[in-house]
């Protein structure tokens, strides 16, 4: 299938050459100054665009809900992030499954000990897919102390202290991952004394454990208050952000909270949202997970999600935007 060809009947292919996991890393030194509008001003995706259904109601490896998700865009691959079932919810112990494009689950990993899979990113390096994902959990809130990089293996289990671990931010918490490939770079969200956080960084840097440049560096605006945070992704010069909350009995539309925001990076400042009713039938219908798909701007697509179902038999559905302004 070629690049970009993101349709249903294309198909997941196996993730290549394998490499061993690295070993424990030293947590980063404070970085360097942010370079201010480091970021080459790019186009962005419409919030009230157009909503494209890319798949529903698909179950994952594990019965849980879906966190989160990322596209190896080169080489045609989603993967996706939730809690281990079975296991305590602080125990950061996670699977990821890969799925092909009509969403049905080609292969897993489980990951022992590295925190809640709120964001995760997918980065290609030839024909193997790299995950970053969060790691070293803190069990007094199950989430990751830091970040981590590893090649995707079909069975494989991973333990947090077989990876090497990243610190961006020396006193940050709670961090998650967004990776733009496009534009070759790597979103940190984490947690401060005021808030959260966002820094930007090279990607091809921050594979190699260089986060002594800062790119771009804000904190998180407020969205809506008292609504939960869902997800997030890193495209150009914007971020985007995801919030909503499951439907609290039988689908009502009355009652959908989800929705989207962008953030201009350089303009410090929120841009445009909008409340979907993406899916607005689906039982349950909890927002999770954003990313972003394609190299160009005919391909560029940004992907929500959502958990769908009942206790014990959660569903994925994937939606998505495609109108660039």
């Amino acid at each position: 299938m070629a690049m970009d060809d993101l349709t249903r009947r294309g198909l997941l292919t196996g993730a290549g050459a394998i490499f061993a996991a690295g070993t424990v890393g030293i947590p980063i030194a404070s970085a360097r100054p942010v370079r201010t509008d480091a970021l080459t001003p790019t186009k962005r995706f419409k919030m009230s665009a157009t909503t494209n259904e890319f798949f529903r109601s698909k179950p994952l490896w594990g019965p849980t809900v879906m966190q989160s998700f990322a596209f190896d865009t080169p080489n045609n691959r989603l993967f996706t992030g939730q809690l281990r079932s079975g296991t305590p919810a602080n125990s950061g112990d996670l699977t990821l499954s890969q799925l092909n494009f009509s969403g049905t689950v080609l292969g897993h990993m489980y990951l022992n000990g590295f925190g809640h899979a709120v964001s995760i990113g997918a980065q290609a390096v030839g024909s193997t897919s790299y995950i970053w994902t969060e790691t070293d959990v803190d069990t007094a809130n199950g989430r990751g102390r830091q970040l981590c990089r590893f090649p995707w293996q079909n069975g494989a289990t991973l333990s947090a202290s077989s990876v090497t671990k990243w610190k961006p931010v020396s006193n940050g918490s709670v961090f998650t991952p967004a990776v733009d490939q496009r534009y070759g770079k790597l979103g940190v969200r984490y947690s401060l004394s005021d808030g959260m956080h966002i820094n930007v960084y090279s990607l091809a840097a921050a594979a190699a454990g260089d986060y002594s440049t800062v790119l771009a560096s804000f904190k998180q605006p407020a969205l809506t208050s008292g609504i939960d945070f869902q997800g997030w992704a890193l495209y150009g010069s914007y971020a985007y952000f995801w919030e909503g909350e499951a439907y609290p009995g039988a689908p009502d539309e009355t009652k959908a909270n989800s929705k989207l925001w962008c953030y201009d990076i350089n303009a410090g400042k929120l841009v445009d949202s909008f409340l979907t009713l993406a899916g607005k039938s689906l039982t349950y219908r909890e927002a999770e997970g954003m990313a972003v798909y394609g190299s160009t701007d005919a391909t560029a697509r940004l992907y929500f999600g959502f958990a769908s179902g009942v206790t014990g038999d959660r569903r994925a559905n994937l939606f998505y935007r495609n109108d660039l302004v």
